[in-house]
């Protein structure tokens, strides 16, 4: 940090034992020591900041990233529930009996009985074989 080479750290300490006297040399020498750690809290506290700072902004454009990409996967791939929603928003009306219905291009379903089918299609049930 200093590169203070022993050599002149041996010339200062010199100099302050013959300017300070060997009396006061450990008070100043506590003195030193503390604002000393004092300056190196402070050092800390500012780099702490600014490296939460840096986190913070860090995050705050992974998380833009995120964002856009999250809609785009939603724009091309939406989800299901949405997609039944909007089925089922649609209402469907009953058609009379024995009228054509229509499907959802418009188009003509004549039912079975008016067809003269005497044939019915039967669904069997999710939960078994038919009884």
């Amino acid at each position: 940090m200093f590169d203070v080479a022993p050599t002149e750290l041996l010339l200062v300490v010199v100099v302050a034992l013959v300017v300070i006297g060997p009396k006061d040399l450990p008070k100043a020498m506590r003195f030193v020591g503390k604002w000393m750690g004092k300056a190196r809290g402070m050092a800390r506290h500012f780099r702490a900041g600014l490296d939460t700072m840096m986190r913070e902004a860090e995050l705050e454009e992974l998380e833009k990233q995120w964002r856009e990409q999250n809609e785009a996967i939603m724009r091309e791939f939406p989800r299901i529930e949405d997609a039944d929603s909007v089925a089922a928003a649609k209402p469907a009306t009953p058609a009379p009996v024995g009228a054509d219905r229509t499907d959802n291009e418009g188009e003509a379903i004549a039912s079975a009985e008016d067809a003269g089918s005497a044939e019915t299609h039967v669904v069997p049930p999710k939960d078994g074989p038919l009884p």
